[in-house]
């Protein structure tokens, strides 16, 4: 019977490095004031033994849990599962935020909390006491959710609010969603439109707000009108009502931006039921770029929202807060690019 590889702890890398157990934790912790010899020295010995730190050792010796917690919206995110319609945001939400703590020694844990319970306080309090989270990631629409966010202030723990610029405690960060709009109205400002609508999304996220103020800016600046909005709810079936309501107009637009994907499927299945061809009749401009839209026909062109950048960010920040490094007092800004695909282009005459 094959004898069990002894564990290598933290005492082999300090006997080995010629160092303390505090040097060799400072190390393993990224702490500043470490001198870079020092740092290269235990690293080689943790290198050479094939040391892994353990998230319960790590736990067990100091303030810090190594776990970051991330809420996303359960209601929509659950329902889209079941529908099988859901987006890559929690896949690119993963992506960043998981290769990030990874750099730095910690884990992200994804947890979905509905923010319309009334046990809203109740499901957070218990999450937070089971995992004691050295951060928090909210998402949209949690992130402007002042009870979520005064209980987290309350409880002392640093927290990001992705997609919220409403004054209040935490790190703001945004995608910068009204200049995107701008950069997507602009585009098909420049290929010749005067005649845009947009597809708004849901009231309940600030983005959808921004995006509208974002396209309205972008058509004044080129003394056009701003009567083509139509209301919808990030939903297929919304998008196919605002779509119906934009093409029944006495003059219809010559080009709609849809604020997310699936309402941007819905104008483009809802517009060739009437034989309203893309690009040739309407020019359409996705928000999201999940998958699916690069196998439409045609592939749409599209916002492409940075979430794995921005999540990545996040992590980074609340790692810094807890290390006692300098985190920015303004909102941060991870910018998102249009991706220009064969859905666009210039109005057809006559």
């Amino acid at each position: 019977m094959a004898r069990r590889r002894q564990a290598v702890t933290i005492k082999h890398v300090a006997a080995d490095a010629g160092v303390s157990l505090q040097t060799v934790s400072r190390v393993i912790n990224k702490e500043p004031n470490v001198r870079p010899e020092m740092t290269l020295r235990v690293q080689a010995s943790i290198d050479k033994l094939g040391y892994v730190p353990s998230i319960a050792a790590q736990r067990m010796s100091g303030s810090r849990s190594y776990l970051i917690l991330a809420l996303n919206d359960r209601e929509r995110t659950i329902a889209d599962w079941r529908k099988r319609e859901g987006a890559d945001w929690i896949d690119q939400m993963l992506l960043g935020g998981m290769l990030t703590c990874a750099e730095h020694g910690y884990r992200m844990i994804v947890e979905l909390v509905d923010t319309h319970s009334d046990h809203i306080e109740r499901e957070l309090l218990g999450a937070i006491a089971a995992l004691q989270p050295d951060g928090v990631i909210l998402t949209p629409p949690h992130s402007q959710n002042p009870l979520i966010t005064e209980l987290l202030e309350a409880q002392k723990i640093s927290f990001a609010r992705i997609g919220s610029l409403t004054e209040g405690p935490g790190f703001a960060l945004t995608m910068d969603d009204e200049h995107a709009a701008r950069m997507a109205t602009e585009h098909l400002i420049g290929l010749g439109h005067r005649r845009i609508g947009l597809i708004a999304g849901s009231p309940e996220y600030e983005l959808s707000t921004w995006r509208v103020l974002g396209w309205r800016a972008a058509m004044a600046e080129a003394g056009l009108e701003t009567d083509l909005l139509a209301e919808g709810d990030f939903s297929y079936a919304s998008g196919r009502r605002a779509a119906t309501e934009l093409f029944d107009r006495a003059a219809p637009p010559t080009a709609i931006i849809a604020s997310n994907d699936q309402m941007a499927l819905a104008t483009l299945e809802t517009g060739r039921e009437r034989g309203i061809d893309v690009p040739r009749d309407l020019s359409l401009i996705s928000f999201d770029d999940t998958p699916i839209v690069r196998f439409t026909h045609p592939p749409l062109t599209a916002v492409v929202q940075p979430i794995a950048g921005v999540v990545a960010r996040a992590v980074e920040l609340i790692i810094a807060d807890r290390s006692g490094r300098t985190v920015p007092d303004a909102p941060v800004v991870v910018p998102a690019t249009l991706e220009l695909r064969s859905s666009t282009a210039p109005p057809r005459k006559g």
